[in-house]
């Protein structure tokens, strides 16, 4: 009778690993048929790479392998910086940094891949030329001066133009920040300067001002001691100066020498008395 042999270890590891690899084959051939939109993602659907009018939304999506393909793009809102320069209505170089935030509008997100491409296409071909483009135009309506007095007036007019110049493209604005504006360093060091000349006119305005009110001060004050001498000089009588001194007498006598003061001390004495009892 013969025996049964077993199958070694090794064929039935190799028949194993076939297996899995068939699998894995089958699996990587179904997943052609299908594709997944992500969160926050439109999916731009292509029979043999011409652009269809079709838009898959979020989520998993049946297509022909070797027939369709689908190109994702983010609908959701990105932030650009960008640095650009221009002249103002003075001729003086600005210097801008903007931050703009900005998304594809869902609904049109094909043709804007059909007419431009992805994202990076989009920034170098459309939003970075617009900006710079559409700041040129507001900055040389405005001095140098002008645009950091009525920044918020400049920012209006950015977003405005270049809202509508992006509307055309299926880019929608969302906001616009003018994040940082200088200038060069000549026009930077005129314009401490002038402050600094400001500063001082305003500084020796408000001292002479404060010299002349001291002068006045000081007439006034004079003229109303002069006054008050006068109507001392006028209503000032030898009666009125005698009742004084009597009024101001402690009864007290000063130590006086000699016959003919004694004399004279005397009869100033009684009239002195005579006005105090009165």
């Amino acid at each position: 009778m013969a025996t049964q042999t077993k199958p070694s270890k090794t064929s039935r590891d190799a028949w194993i690993a076939s297996r899995a690899i068939l699998l894995l084959l089958v699996l990587a051939l179904l997943s052609t048929f299908f594709v997944i939109v992500n969160a926050g993602e439109r999916g731009v659907l292509m029979r043999f790479g011409e652009v269809q009018e079709e838009i898959f939304d979020e989520g998993i999506h049946v297509i022909i392998p070797l027939v369709n393909s689908v190109k994702k793009l983010s609908v959701q809102i990105q932030k650009q910086d960008l640095s650009t320069e221009a002249s103002s209505k003075d001729l003086q170089d600005v210097f801008t940094d903007i931050a703009l935030n900005w998304h594809i509008l869902p609904e049109r997100v094909n043709q804007l891949y059909q007419q431009v491409g992805d994202e990076t296409a989009i920034i170098d071909r459309i939003i970075a030329p617009a900006i710079e483009e559409v700041l040129k135009a507001v900055i040389a309506q405005y001095t140098a001066e002008e645009v950091i007095t009525k920044r918020s007036e400049v920012k209006a007019e950015i977003d405005r133009l270049l809202g509508d110049r992006l509307a055309n493209y299926a880019i929608a604005v969302d906001d616009i920040s003018l994040t940082e504006i200088h200038f060069s360093q000549q026009f930077s060091e005129a314009v401490e300067a002038k402050q600094i000349a400001e500063q001082e006119a305003k500084r020796a305005g408000f001292l002479a001002i404060r010299a002349a009110k001291e002068a006045q001060a000081k007439v006034n004050l004079a003229e109303g001691e002069a006054e008050a001498q006068r109507l001392i000089g006028e209503t000032l009588t030898p009666d009125l100066i005698k009742k004084q001194m009597v009024d101001k007498w402690d009864g007290k006598l000063p130590l006086i020498t000699g016959d003919s003061n004694m004399k004279l001390l005397e009869l100033e004495l009684d009239e002195m008395v005579e006005q105090k009892q009165k």
